[in-house]
């Protein structure tokens, strides 16, 4: 796809038009400046840096946010998050901090970064469980984060400090992966990275890879995919091309986490009454990270279209959906869940929704007792 400037018809939203992310940054804001970390919960084995480490936590700051230029013509904006003008200019005050790999002191979980393809920026971040046996292969999850495709980093604090716990509790082998953000890269740009992260990924299978901790631990007899929002799209997407179009070689996707997954449509949903504006700004943000789309019925944000690949080809055994109660998005989650079952899709397939929370709740409060639900939720669905 040609790398054009947003185009000047899209009209600048509504004030904040991402209350997820906005939400998300409230979070982080309030957290590392106003209260103490918080004690692990009694009934959940996850912990966080953030809980562990007050270094990672007091390196957090506001951002200070400048006026728009006055020379530039602005054509997006999302405060505190990002900004994106005519002339292709990006300032993103949020969600891209970064925080080093490490080994968590409470979980045992270690981290690594590695580069899957330095000519355009791919890379990955690696979590590997403390292991009682060294030799025991584990399932591995190749995993893709949210952000509204705009946003996000693997090696953000809120997504490490979410992995040292969550591995924790599962057990596997994740690889985070970092693809190129739009709109400097529109999609399908994060569609490419994500299947160039798969392949070397799965360029490890015969156990002679460039990853040493892929090579000793990954059973490739479970790997998975999975993200949460945007990530949860890329994730479908890629599990519908390893289906067209097979891996190279003689290894299938045992599973797909789906985690409040960002899929639109022109058809209304019930739960687009929940925040009428958050969902028209996610129909707006579509059309600045794809400004060559046709619209929210383009196949890659609605998988449910006339024209779009039909759904029994994707190439997975098993589907787990997790939708929030109190999402937006909920229900396209819904409608997700719904499509695949009646596709012909042979496969099993759960959905599975948290009461009365919302969009990335686990991200936001990954203590919470739905948070914690969710994650043995999927755990158990990886272990399986």
């Amino acid at each position: 796809m040609p790398q054009n400037q947003i185009q000047s018809l899209l009209r600048r939203p509504r004030l904040v038009i991402l209350l997820p992310l906005l939400l998300f940054f409230l979070w982080f804001w309030t957290t590392s400046l106003f209260s103490s970390p918080p004690p692990p919960m009694a009934s959940s084995s996850l912990d966080s840096d953030s809980n562990t480490t007050p270094s990672n936590s007091s390196a957090m700051a506001l951002p200070v946010i400048p006026p728009a230029k006055a020379n530039e013509e602005l054509v997006y904006e999302s405060l505190p998050c990002i900004r994106i003008y005519k002339s292709g200019l990006v300032e993103r005050y949020f969600g891209s901090e970064f925080t080093p790999a490490s080994t968590n002191p409470t979980t045992g979980v270690t981290s690594k970064d590695v580069v899957i393809d330095s000519r355009i920026g791919v890379g990955a971040r690696l979590y590997l469980p403390k292991l009682s046996d060294e030799s025991k292969k584990i399932p591995i999850l190749v995993y893709y984060h949210g952000g509204g495709f705009c946003l996000g980093s693997a090696y953000n604090p809120t997504f490490h400090n979410y992995f040292n716990g969550f591995v924790a509790l599962s057990n596997v082998l994740v690889v985070s992966v970092e693809y190129r953000l739009a709109p400097e890269h529109p999609v399908p740009a994060q569609y490419e990275d994500s299947w160039l992260a798969l392949d070397w990924v799965v360029s490890h299978a015969d156990g002679a890879g460039q990853e040493p901790w892929i090579n000793k631990h990954a059973d490739f007899d479970r790997l998975y995919l999975g993200g949460e929002s945007a990530g949860a799209n890329i994730a479908h997407h890629i599990a519908m091309k390893v289906g067209s179009s097979g891996l190279g070689k003689p290894v299938k996707i045992n599973g797909l986490a789906m985690i409040h997954p960002y899929f639109l449509g022109s058809n209304k949903v019930e739960s687009d009454s929940i925040d009428p504006a958050a969902s028209e700004s996610l129909a707006s943000l579509w059309k600045v990270v794809n400004p060559t789309t046709t619209g929210i019925d383009d196949p890659f944000i609605n998988p449910f279209v006339a024209g779009a690949p039909k759904l029994d080809g994707l190439a997975s055994s098993r589907v787990l959906v997790c939708v929030a109660g109190k999402d937006t998005l909920r229900d396209r989650g819904k409608l997700y869940y719904n499509k695949l079952k009646e596709s012909g899709w042979n496969g099993e397939l759960e959905l599975r929704e948290a009461p009365g929370v919302g969009h990335t709740f686990h991200l936001l409060f990954p203590t919470s007792e739905e948070a914690v639900a969710q994650d043995r939720a999927i755990s158990a669905f990886l272990n399986y």
